[in-house]
């Protein structure tokens, strides 16, 4: 087969599964942001932060900041940079609540996509809200400086619901067109490598690397496209992979656990970098929780592989 002719033949075989993908997913994505889209016309978010700020004090951030964690925790990070701006918050306080977001955004979709590929929906919400407060509270003692107090206004604004529904509308628009075409172009981009031998390479390269987070080489594409794309667009491939086979049940989960707190990192740790949180703080703390998360359920693995030897 020439080359043009497997290329042809890649683009072919992908396309059944990644449309199946693609519309559960699309379907998730816009119901929960419609369902998002009542609680902050009803000014269900505001309260829930309100409950939360005391916490937040303890984790040296001012209350205001729960609001941004918590419409981040439900819709995403773009949401959470929103309320950020309108906070006058210093390096140190933008670095540990960058933490949190980057740690725990988009908790719905995100999750039913981890639980689409094997991994436990209910361990997947609580690693990653565990996580970012047990990230945010050493921080808050290790990082120089003081607690600082917001003179920022996070409140939600009043609008009429059709003009809630109109900005809705045109974001989820947005959001389906370049989740559409990312979905596509990742699945198809994959299966290609695939057949040309490219992710046999770059899993002999990288196994160093992965080895020490305690990941097998096998799920090496699927790590670089959670840390450089996301969950939400990667899912097609990485369903795919679960799917033939490639990957078993327990990489996957080793995988899961490591994404989970620690995906996307260009686009939105440079976004949330831009507003003067520290980069490498916000990386290699939650590098080094995925490194602990992992290395966590190898040990239950092991636990487990030797009670059940033992049992036999």
């Amino acid at each position: 087969m020439k080359k043009g002719e497997k290329i042809l033949w890649c683009i072919k075989s992908v396309l059944p599964s990644t449309t199946k993908t693609c519309v559960w997913l699309l379907k998730i994505t816009a119901g929960v942001s419609f369902a998002i889209m009542f609680l902050k016309y009803f000014k269900v978010l505001p309260v829930i932060s309100g409950m939360l700020a005391p916490l937040f004090n303890f984790i040296g951030l001012p209350g205001e900041a729960a609001l941004s964690f918590v419409t981040g925790y439900f819709v995403n990070v773009y949401a959470a940079i929103s309320v950020m701006v309108s906070l006058d918050l210093d390096i140190r306080a933008l670095t540990i609540l960058g933490t949190m977001v980057l740690s725990c955004h988009n908790m719905i979709t995100e999750t039913a996509v981890q639980k689409k590929t094997g991994s436990s929906a209910v361990r997947i919400v609580i690693t990653r809200t565990l996580s970012a407060f047990i990230l945010a509270f050493f921080l808050n003692r290790f990082l120089p400086g003081q607690m600082v107090v917001a003179t920022g206004t996070a409140g939600v604004e009043d609008m009429e619901f059709w003009v809630l529904f109109k900005e809705w509308l045109i974001s989820t628009a947005g959001v389906i067109v370049k989740m559409t075409i990312l979905i596509y172009t990742l699945a198809i981009v994959q299966k290609i490598l695939a057949e040309f031998g490219v992710i046999r390479w770059v899993s002999k390269f990288l196994r160093p690397f992965l080895a020490i987070f305690g990941l097998p080489s096998r799920t090496s594409f699927l790590w670089i496209v959670a840390n450089t794309l996301g969950l939400a667009y990667g899912a097609a491939v990485m369903m795919e992979e679960v799917e033939s086979g490639n990957v078993s049940g327990r990489d996957v989960n080793l995988l899961n656990v490591h994404i989970s707190v620690s995906h996307s990192n260009f686009e939105d740790l440079f976004l949330v970098s831009a507003l003067g949180a520290m980069w490498y703080v916000m990386l290699l703390s939650r590098w080094m929780c995925s490194f602990v998360l992992v290395w966590e359920l190898r040990a239950e693995y092991y636990i487990k592989d030797k009670l059940f030897k033992k049992n036999c």
